[in-house]
């Protein structure tokens, strides 16, 4: 029986039909909509196009958006001057600092300037405390995994006394949606492994999982005999092996494949995300609710 495909495009659209309900009614009754800012620096393509992307889900939703673009060769000190007015900006619930940075600026430096209130991709040191205290004290967790456990959630998979194998240990993904899934609450509660490409007899552990998420940033890396039939798997991983003809434009365009082998998976498994249009499109979403979330922290709003 081929797997249920949990399409992040479909759950993308749930949320932030949401998010701008929310706004709306925010906007009516307070007379405030959220505030973000994305600070890009250079002309990093990649960074461009989730920017550009960036900028149209905002105004979408209503929120207040500024794009504020610097030069590639900025000062760290300008920037850091930038964060700090931004920081005190009433106007602004949410500020994102576009990775990567030119290597003469110190990246951690520059996200730990951030306010942490107002930290929506949930990288300050700080909100990463939070995360692992874990209940009320949670404000913005991390987008990728947020969105994970969100489509877990709205997939109806039971996450209550699962097994959950996490395939990777990044700051970004393996270790905080391993942290956040071993919590109590709703779409939690499991027992959880974090394995890597350096765990010993890494298929056993990943043949035991009831969710499995691979986060490894390896195509393929996960085998169809290593999945658990009927088994929950998550496949964060986005790699570009090729290029392919666009059947829509005839244009070449990037060939992407995930850390999971999916025609095979999916006939074993219970449930998959594709690649593309799986986990991708959940990122944007979450720091959409995460900015919202920090206005209605400012407005005391539950």
């Amino acid at each position: 029986m081929t797997a249920k495909l949990i399409k992040g495009t479909e759950i993308r659209e749930e949320i932030l039909s949401e998010i701008e309900k929310e706004v709306k009614e925010i906007k009516e009754k307070h007379g405030k909509v959220p505030g973000l800012v994305t600070i890009l620096v250079g002309e990093n393509p990649a960074s461009i196009s989730y920017v550009t992307l960036k900028i149209k889900t905002a105004d979408r939703l209503g929120f207040h958006e500024i794009q504020d673009n610097q030069p590639a060769d900025v000062a760290e000190a300008d920037l850091l001057a930038l964060i700090d007015k931004y920081n005190k900006d009433e106007a602004i619930n949410g500020i994102l600092v576009q990775l990567p940075l030119p290597k003469h600026i110190d990246e951690k430096k520059i996200l730990n300037a951030i306010d942490p209130d107002k930290d929506v991709d949930g990288f300050h040191p700080v909100n990463v405390g939070r995360l692992m205290i874990g209940g009320d004290e949670v404000k913005f967790a991390p987008c990728t995994p947020a969105g994970i456990q969100e489509m877990i959630i709205r997939a109806g998979v039971e996450t209550s006394g699962a097994e959950v194998v996490v395939v990777g240990r990044s700051n970004i993904v393996g270790k905080p949606i391993a942290n956040m899934m071993v919590q109590k609450g709703p779409g939690a509660n499991s027992t959880v492994t974090i394995v890597h490409t350096r765990t010993k007899d890494l298929a056993a552990h990943c043949k035991r999982a009831d969710i499995l998420i691979v986060a490894a940033g390896v195509p393929g890396l996960v085998k169809p005999e290593w999945i658990k039939p009927g088994s929950c798997v998550i496949d964060v991983g986005v790699n570009r092996v090729g290029e392919k003809k666009s059947e829509k434009t005839g244009k070449m365009i990037p060939l992407l494949k995930g850390d999971v082998d999916f025609d095979a998976a999916k006939e074993i498994a219970g449930s998959i995300t594709p690649v593309p249009g799986g986990v991708g499109p959940m990122t944007i979403t979450m720091l959409m609710r995460n900015t919202l979330k920090s206005l209605k922290y400012k407005l005391g709003i539950q």
